[in-house]
């Protein structure tokens, strides 16, 4: 698996663009290897649980953490695109609030890597989109928290037309003044 890194504003996080064969019957890459991604990343994680989801044009889903058994994501797109954000939680960090977006499709095939610490989230800019993610901690409901996509604090520059569709959840998310956030 070869991957070209992306730095990004928010250090901890890495955009991963595979190395892609096409031909002209179609494409292949390796979506993940844990050997080569340790190799190119300097990062040793292991993944315990894969998560897919399917949503339609303007849903956005999240600002999602765990303030226990915080996870740490790897995600992609396979149909259509979103556009993915996080945003640093972690208090003693010197981005804390910060936050970065990037467009992944499944035309651009790259990978984002979201260290634990970080809220999530994307809305989906294409008629309908398939999101995938491994992670490197089990959900687990009782510590899930989420940050208010909306919050002017954080000040995220989503690419919505007019109110997203939300979760009943997501609606009610907390300002990231009231949020629980890690040391």
């Amino acid at each position: 698996m070869s991957y070209t890194i992306l730095k990004l504003a928010l250090p901890d996080m890495l955009l991963l663009e595979p190395k892609v064969l096409e031909t002209e019957a179609g494409f292949f890459f390796e979506s993940f290897n844990q050997r080569d991604f340790a190799a190119v990343t300097g990062l040793d994680v292991r993944f315990v649980q894969d998560n897919h989801s399917r949503s339609e044009r303007n849903v956005l889903r999240g600002l999602h953490y765990q303030i226990q058994h915080p996870q740490g994501k790897l995600v992609r797109v396979t149909e259509g695109s979103v556009f993915d954000v996080s945003v640093d939680l972690r208090r003693s960090s010197s981005n804390f609030g910060k936050w970065v977006g990037v467009e992944l499709s499944a035309d651009n095939k790259r990978q984002l890597w979201i260290p634990p610490g970080f809220a999530h989230g994307f809305v989906v800019t294409s008629e309908s989109a398939e999101f995938l993610y491994k992670t490197t901690d089990y959900w687990y409901p009782e510590h899930e928290r989420n940050l208010l996509w909306c919050d002017p604090t954080v000040g995220i520059q989503w690419p919505v037309d007019g109110e997203p569709k939300l979760a009943a959840k997501d609606a009610a998310a907390k300002v990231l003044a009231e949020a629980e956030v890690f040391a």
